[in-house]
């Protein structure tokens, strides 16, 4: 599922930015991004449904977490072909 939700090159590049910071919030990643709302919000799903993030409600705002650990592990997988 990871491997699908990389095949992306723009929800990689989002992955990216994620990663690149304790945490990022979803309103902020859209001004980096040339996307609608809607479209930031399908690439956060997929991140989400592959592991690779978290999300965190704070009233209308979502923040989103990398998952470290599931990143590794994958990388541990790929390393073992």
């Amino acid at each position: 599922m990871i491997t699908r939700a990389l095949a992306d090159p723009r929800r990689f590049e989002i992955l990216q930015k994620i990663a690149g910071q304790r945490c990022s919030a979803c309103s902020d990643l859209r001004e980096c991004f040339p996307i609608t709302a809607a479209t930031m919000s399908h690439h956060v799903k997929e991140l989400q449904n592959a592991g690779l993030i978290e999300t965190v409600r704070r009233g209308k705002f979502v923040d989103m977490i990398f998952c470290r650990e599931t990143w590794d592990a994958y990388l541990a997988e790929l390393n073992r072909l």
